[in-house]
């Protein structure tokens, strides 16, 4: 079995994905990762799906706790 992936969700930000992970659109196209990467959650990222900070510049928040 291969390395545990770990998805941690940021305050006020993006989504840190690490771990041997395939990321695929929905017409089964691989986007090429690296190890670890951050994806956008705010949904205003020129890069999308990838995070590229723009969650900072437009004071997006959002701090979800596991129950």
């Amino acid at each position: 079995m291969g390395e545990k992936v770990t998805i941690k969700v940021n305050d006020n930000g993006s989504l840190r994905v690490t771990g041997d992970v395939e990321l695929v659109d929905a017409a089964g196209n691989v986007f090429e990762t690296k190890p670890s990467f951050s994806l956008c959650r705010c949904g205003h990222s020129s890069n999308k799906p990838f995070c590229d900070g723009t969650h900072r510049k437009i004071g997006f928040e959002s701090t979800p706790r596991a129950k």
